[in-house]
Parts: C-alpha cells; structure tokens; sequence
C-alpha cells in the first residue's frame, strides 16, 4: 500500500479519458512531467485493457484504475488480485458493494503497493439523483455511512466529493487517503459534477489527491494548465 506523502505534483491526477491507446500515450507523454498519477478509467480499460496500464506505467507514472469494482466478494477480491499484478497504485471500489466485498478486497491488496478506494457517492450525484435511488438522506450523510463501513472493513483509502473532506478528516482523522473529484480551478466549465471546489478549497479540507480532467484536457496549453493546478495546490500546502 501506498504510504510516502505525495509532493504538490504528486497530489495531481489527470483522467485519460479519451477512446484509443494512441490518444492516451499521448496525453501521458505530453504531462508526465507535470502530472503525478494518471487515471484508467472504465472507457479506456474497455477499449484497450491493460495495454492502457503498461502505456501509463512504461512512461514511469502512477497509475490509478478507475473501475469502482461493484460484484459479489469472490470476484472483486479476484479483480483486485489482478490489478495487483498489473502494478497500478490506486483502485477503486464501491463501498456499497457490503462488508464482506470490502474486506475480501482489503485482503487481497494487502501486502501490496496498490492503495484500495472506496467510493462513497459519486460527485454526479445530488440529494434529488440519491433521493430517486431511494436514499432519502443527504449526500454528506450518506458518505459518512458508506466511508465508515469502508474503513471498518479495512480499506485505506475514499473517494468523496471536496464539500465531505473536512468532516471526514475531523471523524477519521489524517489516515484514509482521500481521492476527491469535482475539482475545477476559478472560471473553468463545471460539466456534470455536483459538489465541486477549486485546489485550493480542496486542499484546506484535507484531501489527499485531486482529479483534475477536462480543465487540463482542453486547455490550449495543457501543460501550462496543469502547472498552474500544481501551483495552487503547492500554494495551499504552504
């Protein structure tokens, strides 16, 4: 499991969410410089499989697979044994998939570099998306619940929105890695996130690394968009 204090790049994670291995070495080959870990999300691992991981890990960056692992116990500890043997450093599960999935998974990566998370509520969701799934408490409620059974179940690591951070740092304190979404510097598109915040918001609420997708993606310079990310989060570690 992953345990070194990442550095303000490090803290940095860029979706490749493009189509075609072409596209993704490309991205990887334009930011590694700029850019700690790169996420393999469920588009790209479709289309490509682990060829997607290789082109990450050949380039020498982290690699965080994205497949919010959602099964019976037996083969999302079967998964997470094959990502293991991939080598990405972050992987996702869904906390709903019950105690006994996220302890299986939690065994099956233990000993390993690869850091498990556990999504709470995806940051495409609101009180009325919830409230039509049949969860009638908030967002912010409903991540406690789902992050506390994953820690309990002994998964290090969450993905919520920026706006839960400081209430799960102040209940589970500086342990779980936190992955938060939903980040968009001032000005930028929201798109479909929900609960967003800047870097720097982020940051000053305790979470440990910071998807960044389509501000860097379709900046003209992507590589000035991705050090002025970088910029701002080194500025609210200081």
């Amino acid at each position: 499991m992953t345990t070194s204090t990442p550095s303000a790049r490090e803290r940095l994670v860029l979706p490749l969410d493009v189509p075609t291995l072409s596209e993704a070495r490309a991205l990887v080959a334009e930011l590694s410089g700029e850019v700690g870990v790169f996420k393999v999300g469920l588009e790209l691992f479709t289309a490509e499989g682990p060829r997607a991981v290789e082109a990450v890990l050949d380039a020498g960056a982290r690699c965080f697979l994205d497949l919010k692992l959602h099964d019976i116990p037996a083969t999302m500890a079967g998964a997470v044994r094959s990502a293991v043997r991939l080598g990405v450093h972050y992987l996702t599960l869904h906390a709903a998939a019950g105690p006994e999935g996220l302890a299986r998974s939690a065994e099956a990566a233990a000993g390993s570099d690869t850091t498990l998370l556990a999504v709470t509520v995806l940051t495409s969701m609101d009180a009325a998306q919830l409230a039509a799934t049949g969860h009638a408490e908030p967002p912010a409620s409903l991540v406690e619940r789902y992050a506390a059974l994953a820690i309990e179940s002994g998964v290090p690591g969450l993905v919520c929105s920026p706006e839960e951070c400081r209430a799960l740092r102040a209940r589970f304190g500086e342990g779980p890695v936190l992955m938060v979404p939903g980040i968009r510097p001032a000005g930028s598109d929201v798109g479909d996130q929900k609960r967003i915040a800047t870097p720097a918001e982020a940051i000053a609420a305790g979470a440990s690394l910071l998807v960044v997708g389509r501000p860097i993606r379709a900046a003209d310079d992507r590589v000035a968009a991705a050090r002025a990310v970088v910029a701002e989060i080194q500025g609210a570690l200081s």
